[in-house]
């Protein structure tokens, strides 16, 4: 039941993915540990992206891979399905390759997430390279 389950949600995300530009990310595992929930090639034009998450989206923790190139981590907003938001100020610079720091989710335990819109800026390199931004999220299996 759970693969057929898994398959049809896949199979929407899919035709839902051609009808969008933003696709949503789908996390479809469930064991402890880190999970990548989603990413995004990110330039100098835009400095505004935003994540959907779908599937198995509970989450206690969560942070930011960079490669590529640089870039500044500025602030998060972080929506739950419940419809609670968390703002995160962020300000950090991560270098390539590197993480941000971690980003505990508010709430004490799992969460499920809805979407991470995050803004940034693309730190200038000699190349005028993209970053490649990679957000990871931690599942405990814990929940209260």
């Amino acid at each position: 039941m759970t693969k057929l389950l898994i398959s049809m949600l896949i199979a929407i995300v899919g035709s839902f993915g051609i009808a969008s530009a933003q696709s949503p990310a789908v996390v479809v595992s469930d064991a402890a540990g880190w999970h990548k929930i989603g990413e995004k090639t990110v330039d100098f034009k835009m400095d505004r992206d935003e994540i959907s998450v779908m599937g198995a989206d509970r989450f206690s923790t969560i942070k930011f891979k960079v490669t590529e190139a640089a870039i500044e981590l500025v602030s998060l907003e972080i929506t739950y399905e419940s419809g609670d938001k968390q703002d995160v100020v962020i300000n950090q610079a991560i270098k390539t390759p590197s993480e941000s720091r971690t980003i505990d989710l508010k709430g004490g335990s799992e969460r499920s997430v809805k979407k991470i819109i995050f803004v940034y800026k693309t730190l200038p390199n000699s190349k005028d390279e993209k970053s490649h931004v990679e957000i990871w999220g931690l599942k405990t299996n814990t929940v209260k």
